[in-house]
């Protein structure tokens, strides 16, 4: 039973490596759709989203948990559906623009506005260290922002979004493979129209072989991290998670850097030093807690 037990973590924690690591080179892969405007690039990415995702749960046998689907969880959906819509509009967008740097810095300062919205919307109360990690991490945005000479917007949206996009989910009941379909559902109609509308201008779709293929990778390339992250989830503690998803974060801002030849001065070098000891403050506190309460 021990090995079986340490197998399973192992292969979750495989899982969830795997998860991170493709997301964190998602730089890579959306940079090369720099041919397409980012409202193009991210209908494409919904609809055939939802084809693979559709066709998935056709081979598993499980499309008709979607007509099982009530209004209350239609409607989480499309909420779902509209925040993940806009973190992947202002994503494709910061990536096209060379705004790498930004976009990490989004995904690290997430767990601290996720902690925020907590407070704000469910008024949970913080521990002392929970304090200290959100005060360092406004401290953060403050010196970025004079930094930049502009709030750190692409950042700010991206990790708003994706709180409230995590907010959700934690309330809607469904699984990853049927949320993602439904989710994609409820954007279907808009991505249409977005496509109609770039058909009568510069759609790129259909333009060549290589830019049609690419905007259909977007499809798997967006299923296979979230089909990794769900296996990993159900193997792993959420403290392990917690942990690993700094993975992601940490090789865009090296892509940004190495690659993207993206500026950083000293004083953006301080911002991040600054959210990084929040982190490291935040991720401590919470492992202190999970070791407590781990049943004997």
């Amino acid at each position: 039973m021990r090995a079986e037990s340490h197998l399973q973590r192992d292969s979750g924690v495989a899982f969830g490596v795997g998860a991170y690591f493709i997301w964190g080179l998602f730089p890579a892969f959306f940079g090369l759709l720099s041919f397409a405007s980012p409202g193009e690039v991210v209908a494409e990415r919904i609809l055939w989203t939802l084809v693979v995702s559709l066709l998935v749960l056709t081979l598993a046998g499980r499309l008709g948990e979607l007509r099982r689907i009530d209004a209350r969880t239609w409607r989480l959906a499309a909420a779902a559906s509209a925040a993940i819509s806009m973190n992947w509009g202002v994503y494709v967008y910061g990536v096209i623009s060379h705004h790498v740097v930004e976009c990490a810095l989004g995904y690290f300062i997430n767990p601290l506005v996720t902690v925020a919205f907590g407070v704000v919307i469910f008024r949970e109360k913080l521990r002392a260290p929970q304090w200290v990690a959100l005060g360092l991490g406004a401290a953060a945005v403050i010196v970025l922002t004079v930094d930049y000479g502009r709030p750190p917007w692409i950042a700010l949206i991206l990790a708003c979004s994706f709180a409230t996009y995590g907010l959700v989910k934690k309330v809607i009941r469904l699984d990853a493979l049927p949320g993602l379909a439904a989710e994609g559902l409820a954007a279907a109609p808009f991505a249409l129209i977005v496509i109609v509308i770039a058909s009568t201008g510069n759609a790129t779709f259909g333009s060549s072989v290589s830019h049609t293929g690419l905007l259909m990778l977007t499809g798997p390339v967006t299923l296979v991290p979230l089909v990794f992250f769900a296996l990993a989830a159900q193997r792993v503690p959420l403290s392990t998670m917690g942990i690993l998803q700094y993975l992601t974060p940490a090789l865009q801002l090296t892509w940004g850097v190495a690659v993207g030849h993206e500026p950083m001065p000293a004083s953006r070098w301080a911002g991040f030093a600054l959210i990084w000891l929040a982190l490291a403050i935040f991720t401590g506190d919470a492992l202190r807690r999970s070791r407590r309460t781990v049943p004997a």
